[in-house]
């Protein structure tokens, strides 16, 4: 490839199937990995979230730093990013008291403000510019206000709205699907589809992961939060490997042959 190509390519990956498939996973182990450190090992709220806040700084750091996609730091830093989401929204919600519905409105304020600010200095807000280190800062800021407004969302439906972890699941599936007709469907901006989508499967990773580790009696199965982690980080190893890794498009960069 010509250096100029290779210089030209995004430090995010391509968005494929494969792609929402380890984020929908990638999610999910946040849940379970943040109800983990907070609940089972009995952390608090305020401890889990500052030790996920310090491993999501220092693997942004490195990303930055990366001189080219890589994909183990790539899905690490989003794991950290959901895992942060986690005991972050929590924080907000339950320890600082503002509630489910006051996290929600909060967290949608900041994501819309860092996208508002991101298109009006970058002139677009698409992954695939994801080439530089102030587009990067952009990225990751919007990616970890989205992880963590999905968090806040999926408890807010699940406890606030009353459907409970499988009744939210079924919503917040159903939403990505209305995303996936109107992709195939319509011209509908592909930009604002892949935020709408990103957003949605936070909150449908966040209520499984309630689902799998919460009480029987507060409507999950009351699995083992370390087990379930485990597992689900042993399957997102596997898809790395085994499921195509490469780096997105920029759209300045000569189309990548089939």
């Amino acid at each position: 490839m010509p250096e100029n190509c290779e210089a030209m390519l995004s430090k995010v990956p391509a968005v494929t199937l494969g792609f929402w498939i380890i984020k929908i996973l990638a999610t999910t182990l946040g849940e379970t990995g943040g109800d983990t450190v907070t609940m089972t090992l009995n952390w608090g709220y305020l401890a889990g979230t500052a030790l996920f806040a310090v491993v999501l700084i220092a693997l942004v750091i490195a990303q930055i730093l990366s001189k080219q996609f890589n994909p183990t730091l790539y899905w690490a830093t989003i794991v950290a990013s959901t895992t942060f989401g986690t005991t972050m929204a929590d924080f907000a919600d339950r320890s600082l008291g503002i509630g489910y519905t006051g996290g929600s409105t909060l967290l949608l304020a900041c994501l819309a403000a860092v996208l508002a600010l991101w298109y009006r200095i970058e002139g677009s807000v698409s992954v695939n510019t994801v080439s530089t280190p102030r587009v990067e800062a952009f990225y990751w800021a919007a990616i970890t206000f989205s992880q963590t407004l999905g968090t806040a969302l999926g408890d807010w439906l699940a406890d606030t709205g009353g459907l409970g972890y499988e009744g939210g699941a079924l919503v917040f599936a159903a939403g990505l699907a209305v995303v996936v007709v109107l992709y195939y469907r319509t011209q509908v901006t592909r930009v604002g589809l892949f935020w709408a989508a990103f957003i949605l499967t936070r909150p449908l990773g966040a209520t499984v992961g309630d689902f799998l580790d919460k009480p029987v009696a507060h409507g999950g199965l009351n699995l083992s939060r370390p087990l379930a982690s485990v597992v689900i980080a042993a399957f997102i190893v596997a898809l790395i490997v085994l499921l195509p890794q490469r780096a997105g498009q920029h759209p300045g960069a000569e189309p990548t042959p089939s």
